[in-house]
């Protein structure tokens, strides 16, 4: 008996118990029908239960985090399907099997299992903020309300692709300066602790005096071979402090924020990349019919910058008071003008969602020009940073050894 019942398929299910508490679990049982009674009986109301897949109850296939790129493949898929004809269902079945990411394939699965129940898309969605936000549940609201949801999937991969296409060269281009300096420090120390010592040695036996550089490399030496794990540990605190201090203190992360606005070229970037993603959102939001106050609410959040979305809350709030978006934008000291310009053209026009689109496209490849730039400007001061700290510490145990060849 015990071997026919591990021949059962498993069921992973999500429900609700007796107090109204959320629980899931994955149970073996011959069918969904007998499945769903199994855990009436437990006084559990079933909400979703679906098959488990033989890989993954092998755990054969692992996991892979869900990411926005997912979510855009997702977005550009479904709206294909539903374009097509095909109903919404049956669309979410072929997207969710075809994901490459086992995960994605639950979690759309999950919508679909909710979509069949007559569960609005748009709430479905709802049901997982960590990967379906406010703007993303909004957009599919009003494409469900105004009957073009294929279409306005669609805006919404592209926005995805084009946000998250910045958000990644933005990483690269603070990637490669603090790597490499992550470098230049692990072979400094390593040639501190392991390499110096070995001159050091060397040099006891000249019996005389050691220059001052070479004397001042031998005490940093000495301080990284007596306190390595207190250098090393001290760092890695830090970097870690300054994380969780920026997640949990809103204060620390205004602070931060604003610095790095002010850093030379990079704020400059960061400055660019939070206008570019503030007239792509504006763009998407308003082209969907979602009201103007109501899509600022939604924007200042994907700003990706504290400044400028505690400015476009305030921008929100004139809005609302009857101020124009442009007026707005004006007071607010965030916008070049140009920008401020081509929405007050929008307004005026009516086109308010074409014209920060293209403000969104002109800006997206102001920030691909500077971060090329920047990459250009830092290699070569890189190389020199490195050199002078590998190059300094060779002078400085060669040092003695060429005034000794002077002397003989």
């Amino acid at each position: 008996m015990a071997q026919k019942a591990a021949k059962l398929p498993t069921f992973v299910w999500e429900g609700t118990d007796k107090r109204g508490s959320k629980v899931k679990g994955e149970t073996q049982a011959a069918n969904v029908t007998l499945m769903k009674a199994e855990l009436r009986r437990q006084g559990i109301a079933p909400k979703a239960v679906r098959k488990k897949s033989g890989l993954a109850a092998l755990g054969g296939k692992r996991k892979k985090k869900i990411t926005a790129g997912d979510v855009a493949i997702f977005s550009r898929q479904l709206a294909t399907m539903m374009s097509a004809g095909v109903p919404l269902v049956q669309g979410l079945d072929i997207v969710g099997r075809g994901h490459e990411n086992p995960a994605m394939q639950d979690l759309v699965m999950q919508i679909k299992t909710d979509v069949e129940g007559g569960t609005n898309l748009s709430e479905a969605l709802g049901k997982h903020p960590r990967h379906f936000n406010d703007l993303f549940c909004n957009l599919v609201e009003a494409g469900e309300a105004a009957g073009v949801l294929d279409t306005l999937l669609d805006k919404l991969a592209t926005y995805l692709e084009k946000t998250e296409s910045i958000k990644k060269k933005i990483k690269k281009a603070l990637f490669y300066p603090a790597a490499v300096i992550v470098v230049a420090f692990i072979v400094t120390a390593i040639l501190l602790i392991f390499v110096v010592p070995e001159f050091e040695s060397l040099f006891q036996g000249f019996g005389a005096d050691l220059p001052a550089f070479t004397r001042m490399v031998i005490g940093l030496s000495e301080v990284f071979q007596s306190y390595w794990y207190l250098i090393f540990g001290g760092i890695i605190g830090l970097a870690v402090g300054f994380s969780e201090a920026r997640k949990r203190f809103k204060s620390f992360y205004r602070f931060v924020d604003r610095m790095m606005l002010k850093i030379p070229v990079v704020g400059n970037i960061l400055e660019k990349a939070a206008v570019a993603r503030y007239a792509r959102t504006l763009s998407t939001m308003f082209a969907a019919g979602v009201p103007l106050v109501e899509a600022l609410d939604s924007v200042a959040g994907a700003c990706g910058n504290v400044v400028f979305e505690e400015g476009v809350l305030q921008m929100r709030d004139q809005v609302s008071s009857g101020q124009q978006l442009q007026v707005a934008m004006k007071l607010s000291n965030l916008f070049p003008n140009m920008v401020v310009q081509m929405t007050a053209i929008g307004e005026e026009s009516g086109s308010l969602d074409s014209m920060l689109a293209k403000v969104a496209d002109f800006y997206e490849e102001e920030v691909d020009n500077l971060i090329d730039s920047l990459s250009s400007l830092l290699e070569p001061i890189i190389m020199a940073v490195l050199g002078i700290l590998v190059g300094g510490l060779v002078i400085a145990m060669y040092l003695p050894i060429f005034q000794l060849g002077q002397v003989v």
